[in-house]
C-alpha cells in the first residue's frame, strides 16, 4: 500500500497506530486532484501499493482508506477517541504524531486536519520520516505546520 502517513496516537495507557492508504477513484484523471496531478497512482493491487509487512505489524487499527489527501474520517475517528476516553475519566489523547508521504500534500492536510479537531491536543511532525515531491516543498510544508502549532522533529541540520 501506499501510505500516506502512520499516526501514532498516544493515550495515557498506550499508543494507538493508524495508516491510511489512498485510493485513488476510478476515473481519477477527471477529478479535480486529477486534473492538478495527472499521475494515476495508489491504485490497490499494483505494485508499490500494498503495506511492508514491517510496518504492518505496528498497526493497531484498521487502515483509513482515502480518496484525497486529507482524511475527515480520520479527524472524526479521533474526536471520537478522545470524547470517549475522556467520559471514562480517562486523560483523551495526550499526542499525535505523524509520518510519511508527502511532506507536502497529505502529511500537512491531515495535520492540519488534525488539529483541526483536536486543537488542544500537541501535534508532532517527524520530518526525519517524512519526504516532499522537491527538498524545497518539504521545507515549505514543514515551515508552515510550525505556524499552525505543530511541532515538527528530526530535521536535518
Amino acid at each position: 500500500m501506499f501510505i500516506n502517513f502512520l499516526l501514532f496516537c498516544r493515550f495515557r495507557l498506550g499508543r494507538t497506530v493508524i495508516y491510511s492508504t489512498v485510493k485513488s477513484p476510478g476515473g481519477y484523471l477527471g477529478t479535480q486532484e486529477g486534473k492538478n496531478l495527472p499521475v494515476v497512482h495508489c491504485v490497490r493491487g499494483t505494485p508499490g501499493w500494498e503495506i511492508r509487512s514491517e510496518l504492518d505489524a505496528l498497526r493497531t487499527e484498521e487502515a483509513i482508506d482515502k480518496p484525497t489527501f486529507g482524511s475527515t474520517a480520520l479527524g472524526e475517528l479521533l474526536k471520537t477517541w478522545d470524547t470517549q476516553s475522556k467520559e471514562n475519566g480517562e486523560t483523551g489523547i495526550e499526542s499525535v504524531t505523524l509520518v510519511g508521504l508527502c511532506t507536502d500534500i497529505c502529511v500537512i492536510s491531515n495535520a492540519l486536519l488534525v488539529k483541526s479537531f483536536l486543537p488542544e491536543v500537541p501535534i508532532t511532525v517527524d520530518a526525519s520520516c517524512c519526504a516532499g515531491v522537491t527538498p524545497q516543498s518539504h521545507k515549505t510544508a514543514l515551515e508552515a505546520m510550525k505556524m499552525c502549532q505543530i511541532q515538527v522533529v528530526g530535521e536535518a541540520a
